[in-house]
């Protein structure tokens, strides 16, 4: 049986270990959205994981909904990701670089000229948006006319080849968390009846559309997508999950792209956890007939549960989020612990996630370190 320690094939590339980063938005870029030699070494000091994903990066600016994150839009973006891949790949480690437009999350402070951001459909998501100058009502998002869609698959297409640039060694599409991709992928955000709405085929075209943009500069063996069918936020509804994921799952398994990100549903704080026969809860398991590649586990995992979804075949490698936050040495403090010694993991502190200084961000310290 596979062990987290086990080294992992992914397209041509080895991961070291099955324990993977998780993309984290951590807002440390500058007021250019241009990664710091702090980024650099964030991300160096994470370097044995198996695979970093990069934290979510704009492919335009009106792709952006989140202060202070590096974009891949720009050649001086592309010169500050050049310091993270070769602090990274200088550790031994791989870096894939995670693609994102938000769509209807943003706020008219990141759109060119103060406009609304755009959606598969004019539907207000709610809620509040966090700005530059703090947080704002989220407004009602305009439409894309079809003749635009094109554009944005040239603006997927560039962030692509600056990640190229860049020196990281492939793509993430980011296909989950209610940003666009998803948008376009549930019926109750994309009321269209076009090309791209009604069917599941075409509410799933965008989201192909854009891998298969991604696989034309990369290839598909390093190409992953990033998919979150268990999602609860507010609004991202779709009536048949099972049916609408599924049915992206098989088709991206047609296109060969290397690996599969698969969040499931977690309940953090005092959040319930889902229930049993909630129809909305899709473990990652579900998908694993339907796909060819690697398949990757996200969400709340422990060194326990993770050994089972490896065991069971249900997963390949296992993205860790908060924890790697917090311990920048991961693999080897789940190493200790799966060999019987006690060992302590620091813990998170969600004060310090979005804010700009090294604190709660480059300081936590490895084993044997104070």
């Amino acid at each position: 049986m596979p062990t987290l320690f086990d080294p992992l094939k992914i397209g041509p590339l080895t991961a070291k270990n099955r324990v993977f980063m998780a993309p984290l938005t951590r807002s440390r870029a500058d007021d250019n959205e241009v990664p710091t030699p702090m980024v650099a070494q964030y991300y160096a000091q994470r370097a044995s994981a198996g695979l970093i994903i990069s934290e979510a990066s704009p492919i335009s600016p009106a792709a952006r909904g989140y202060p202070w994150t590096p974009g891949l839009f720009m050649p001086e973006q592309v010169e500050g990701w050049k310091l993270v891949t070769q602090a990274v790949h200088a550790r031994g480690g791989l870096i894939f670089a995670q693609l994102w437009h938000v769509g209807r999350i943003s706020h008219p402070d990141y759109q060119p000229g103060g406009g609304p951001p755009v959606a598969p459909s004019a539907i207000n998501p709610g809620g509040e948006a966090r700005t530059p100058d703090g947080l704002k009502p989220r407004v009602t998002p305009r439409a894309l006319e079809p003749h635009e869609i094109p554009l944005i698959m040239s603006e997927y297409r560039l962030a692509a080849k600056n990640a190229r640039l860049a020196g990281f060694d492939g793509v993430e599409l980011h296909g989950a968390n209610g940003y666009l991709p998803d948008q376009f992928l549930r019926d109750g955000t994309n009321l269209r009846t076009d090309a791209y709405g009604g069917s599941i085929p075409n509410r799933a075209r965008f989201l192909l559309e854009a891998a298969q943009v991604c696989i034309d500069v990369w290839g598909a063996d390093r190409v992953g997508v990033r998919l979150n069918p268990s999602i609860n936020t507010p609004g991202m509804l779709d009536s048949t999950p099972r049916e609408t994921f599924g049915f992206a799952v098989r088709e991206l398994s047609k296109l060969g792209v290397a690996y599969l990100h698969i969040m499931e549903r977690v309940s953090y704080g005092d959040e319930p956890p889902p229930a049993p026969d909630d129809p909305t809860n899709i473990p990652v398991g579900f998908f694993r007939p339907m796909y060819d590649g690697v398949l990757i586990a996200n969400a709340g995992f422990t060194l326990e549960k993770a050994t089972r979804y490896l065991c069971e075949g249900w997963a390949d490698a296992v993205a860790f989020g908060r924890l790697f936050i917090a311990n920048p040495d991961l693999p080897a403090r789940l190493a200790r612990q799966a060999a019987g010694v006690p060992t302590p993991f620091n813990q998170p502190d969600r004060s310090t996630f979005y804010t700009r200084g090294a604190t709660g961000y480059i300081d936590y310290p490895a084993l044997g370190e104070t």
